[in-house]
């Protein structure tokens, strides 16, 4: 199994609704991707202090990197990823992606 682990610093503007709508779209994919298991997400409840500004995050469950590959690549993914990017400070710089296998 493949857990793609996905830390995001969004953009001092943006509202909780607009990253709660975005997560459950991201969490819909499972309905369009075969091997998609389990998505998780939220914000930090960390009482360290030390997401570095990445106070949000989810996880995505894929049974294996061939699901996980077809995530990727699927159109509504990329769709969806653009919308996160574009709500992220600094873009790009805004994201952290860490793929586990477990």
């Amino acid at each position: 199994m493949i857990r793609h682990i996905v830390l995001v610093k969004f953009q001092s503007g943006i509202k909780q609704d607009d990253i709660t709508s975005l997560f459950d779209a991201l969490a819909n994919l499972g309905t369009l991707i075969p091997g998609m298991r389990r998505f998780d997400g939220g914000i930090s409840v960390s009482p360290e202090n030390l997401e570095q500004g990445f106070r949000h995050g989810f996880c995505i469950d894929f049974d294996d990197a061939a699901a996980r590959d077809a995530y990727l690549e699927h159109p509504e993914h990329q769709k969806l990823g653009g919308q996160l990017v574009g709500m992220l400070d600094g873009g790009l710089a805004g994201l952290v992606v860490f793929d586990l296998e477990v």
